[in-house]
């Protein structure tokens, strides 16, 4: 099955960290992006591209890489079928130029066909059987939905807790038992620095105050592919594999 070569290995079987958005292995460290730019170029290309989604009726759509393939992966509104248009990557390409070229390929198919016809539906029917019927479930392209807690990621980092103590019932009590212990640790009288622990401090006083009016972000999408959602038209970049994923969120 060409799709289950190409899917993508997760993130901790790889020996390093590419960039999600070039694919470069160099200075990367544990970033997602080599840089801003980097990944504000592919997002442009993406967003710019959505036409052809569109005239296929597009519900949602998954968008990767790797060294020698390009995979965008489309589940319409009308079938349950996954459709994958998987392109090789040309010599000295970045994604988002091969992005770019596999859309205009797929974008003059779509055309030279609802010319012949006359007929957009027929022009997006014939599009769709040229791609590979993958054997994949459908939940593959279906988005989790991914959420974290609203400004206190500096404040967990701080107390040393677990983000998933935050959806703990004793949520109080483990907020003070983590100040208690970094407080311990960390206190002037006991050669602790005073700046670090005021730190701790306000960190305590932060969570102490989220957790009396919890408060999340929340989006859709992965954390290895960049995703299309048809009802808002755009690409959304990758998510943190960080952030907690709600398990009924499917549909």
């Amino acid at each position: 099955m060409i799709a289950a070569l190409i899917t993508l290995k997760p993130d901790k079987e790889r020996p390093k960290q590419r960039c999600l958005s070039c694919g470069t292995l160099k200075n990367m460290g544990r970033r997602k992006y080599c840089s801003l730019e980097c990944r504000q170029k592919l997002r442009q290309r993406l967003n710019m591209r959505t036409g052809l989604l569109r005239a296929l009726n597009t519900r949602y759509a998954t968008f990767y890489f790797t060294d020698t393939l390009i995979v965008l992966d489309i589940l319409t509104y009308e079938s349950g079928i996954l459709f994958s248009f998987i392109y090789p990557r040309l010599t000295g390409s970045t994604p988002a130029d091969d992005f770019c070229h596999m859309a205009n390929r797929l974008g003059n198919t779509w055309w030279a066909e609802k010319n012949r016809t006359h007929k957009r539906y027929l022009a997006s029917r014939f599009l769709l059987e040229k791609a590979t019927k993958n054997h994949l479930p459908c939940d593959s392209v279906k988005p989790l939905l991914m959420r974290r807690p609203s400004q206190i990621s500096r404040s967990i980092t701080s107390l040393q807790m677990d983000p998933g103590d935050l959806d703990s019932p004793k949520i109080h009590q483990k907020i003070k038992i983590a100040y208690r212990r970094q407080a311990k640790k960390h206190h002037p009288d006991s050669g602790g620095d005073a700046v670090f622990f005021r730190k701790i401090h306000q960190a305590y006083q932060d969570l102490t105050r989220w957790a009396a009016n919890p408060t999340f972000i929340s989006r859709r999408g992965f954390p290895d592919k960049w995703f299309y959602a048809g009802d808002v038209d755009r690409w959304v970049q990758p998510t943190s594999y960080r952030l907690k994923a709600e398990k009924k969120s499917r549909s």
